[in-house]
């Protein structure tokens, strides 16, 4: 699999990487089980920063496309490919969307709505 990033696209360098390794998994190039490289490898060949690389394992690794298993390394999760599919950014968006119609439909300001969510994205001290 090879995986290019272009720095002058306007997708983030860690959505690029996220996307061609998802498109690797659907096309077969990438299977179940298969091993991927470590962040560092991995940011060291694409010549990017290691938080990049990090960021887009994490994402990756939350929505079941690869697995990390500790000191092992890191590698394509069994049920990868269906969740390849799968655009967690994009349902957040829809769903938001929905909401914010709704609420203006019911007459909330956009300045009430931000206010709301700001106060209800504070983090909580449990």
């Amino acid at each position: 699999m090879e995986i290019v990033i272009d720095i002058d696209d306007s997708v983030p360098l860690f959505a690029q990487l996220m996307d061609q390794i998802k498109r690797a998994v659907l096309s077969d190039e990438l299977s179940s089980g298969d091993p991927l490289p470590s962040i560092r490898q991995l940011a060291n060949d694409l010549d990017l920063n290691n938080k990049t690389v990090a960021k887009a394992y994490r994402l990756l690794e939350r929505d079941s496309v690869i697995q990390t298993k500790g000191y092992r390394g890191t590698f394509v999760h069994p049920d990868a490919k269906a969740n390849s599919t799968v655009d967690l950014n994009a349902w957040v968006v829809t769903k938001l969307g929905e909401t914010i119609a709704t609420l203006r439909a019911s007459g909330v300001t956009d300045s009430e709505i931000r206010i709301a969510f700001g106060d209800l994205m504070k983090p909580r001290n449990n």
